[in-house]
């Protein structure tokens, strides 16, 4: 078999996400063969994010990517025409020179990450393997557990909900349909109880409900409801995580975290607790550090809930290594907004013993091969990863294959409802298809 296969072409448009603002989508073409890729887009984001290149001009109110693509069918397609597909680090890298900046901005990392997916999936079909072995190998064969954003809040519903995301965990189950199903069977039967409560039914960006509700403890009430009457059993075949994306509540200024939803709710007008606050945070409910970490610790003694995700702001080190001292043996510490899929700020997280979990966002960072690093430099040092969608996503189903490539073990790719996030499961339903039949154990684990 021939071991290069050049590039001949490469042509990138704008599609749109799931929102209805713009992404990029990339055709690729090695001689042959040809693949596409296209980005998501986040909207709780990170500031320590690699760039996403956008027009700011007045289509699509500045969100266009025109720019973007402009640097894909250019400096890009001139770069990397004639280079061997099969070579995904010199690929990547490549463009990460002629962009020439810390965070991409040069170029785009949406420009880039269209690219560097791509050339991946061009690769795995001119080799005629499935994309997850290309990233694996041989003897990948693990699913992930999904973590199913069942109810929304922050800024991906229009609700009162502080808190971003409330997840279920199937992990009692034995298989990834057999999870699938649980997940599934929990959603509808939390809709049922909603609407019963006369709550709104309504769906937020990831597609899970967004009702008013005041306060995690009354979600958690909801979920462990839900879990029961759909006939599932909370702490043994089901488990919840959050993402507080603490960042999105967190005033630099006030040194206090603002929770906008719960004050209005309660119509509040003092503080959580007693506890001595900057008068900055006054008069909406606030929490300092030591009280969201005391916050934390209630849920999970109230609640079967394993896994929290940017529990703090993202550039508070010394908020969370207080947190992983105190939580990080009894359950998952996911840095989101804190690692940013970047190898070094993971690096100094493991310095510090900071979180214990990292979630793996491609767009982050800009490149598969820099994901890729992100992944291994996690396992390594016995940080575990989760492979996660955006907020507003395409109905590419890379990432389903990456989870399964990397052998991360856990996906999130929000509810089992709309169809962007539906086409993740449903791919992954066909690669355990693939992967098993009755002569082979499904090595399905948390």
């Amino acid at each position: 078999m021939n071991h290069n296969k050049p590039i001949t072409h490469i042509y990138a448009r704008q599609i749109l996400d799931s929102r209805g603002n713009p992404t990029l989508e990339t055709r690729l073409t090695a001689e042959e063969v040809t693949a596409r890729a296209s980005v998501p887009s986040g909207a709780s984001t990170g500031e320590h994010e690699a760039t996403e290149l956008r027009d700011h001009e007045t289509q699509y109110y500045g969100k266009s990517v025109l720019t973007a693509a402009t640097k894909v069918n250019d400096p890009i397609h001139k770069l990397l025409n004639g280079d061997n597909v099969f070579e995904q680090r010199k690929l990547d890298f490549r463009m990460i020179q002629l962009d020439g900046t810390e965070n991409k901005s040069n170029l785009g990392a949406n420009s880039i990450l269209s690219v560097s997916l791509a050339a991946a999936r061009a690769a795995s079909e001119a080799l005629r393997i499935p994309l997850y072995r290309y990233i694996g190998g041989c003897n990948t064969n693990r699913l992930p557990v999904p973590m199913m954003n069942i109810l929304n809040g922050g800024v991906h519903a229009k609700n009162h909900l502080d808190f971003q995301e409330f997840m279920i965990m199937p992990v009692g189950a034995d298989s990834f349909h057999d999870a699938l199903r649980i997940g599934s069977e929990i959603y509808h039967t939390l809709k049922y109880l909603l609407a019963k409560d006369g709550l709104s039914t309504g769906i937020g960006d990831e597609g899970g409900f967004a009702p008013d509700l005041a306060d995690a403890y009354e979600v958690f009430d909801y979920l462990e409801r839900a879990v029961r009457e759909a006939g599932y059993e909370p702490g043994s075949d089901v488990v919840f995580a959050m993402d507080a994306a603490a960042s999105e509540l967190y005033s630099p200024d006030g040194g206090c975290y603002y929770f906008p939803g719960e004050s209005a709710l309660k119509k509040a007008g003092q503080p959580a607790s007693d506890a001595e606050l900057p008068d900055t945070c006054a008069p909406a409910i606030s929490r300092i550090t030591d009280e969201m970490i005391s916050y934390y610790t209630d849920l999970c003694n109230r609640y079967p809930l394993v896994s929290i995700e940017d529990g703090l702001d993202e550039n508070d080190w010394e908020g969370w290594i207080k947190l992983t001292a105190q939580l990080g043996d009894r359950i998952q510490l996911v840095g989101d907004d804190l690692f940013v899929t970047n190898p070094a700020r993971i690096a100094e997280g493991i310095q510090k013993k900071a979180a214990n979990a990292v979630l793996i966002k491609v767009n982050q960072i800009g490149s598969l091969t820099e994901a890729l690093d992100a992944i291994e430099l996690a396992h390594r040092n016995g940080y575990r990863t989760i492979i996660s969608h955006r907020s507003g996503e395409t109905e590419d189903t890379f990432i389903a294959d990456l989870a399964v490539g990397t052998g991360s073990g856990q996906i999130k790719t929000g509810a089992p409802c709309r169809s962007e996030r539906v086409a993740k499961y449903n791919r992954l339903l066909e690669i355990e298809e693939e992967l098993f039949d009755s002569h082979y154990q499904n090595p399905f684990t948390a």
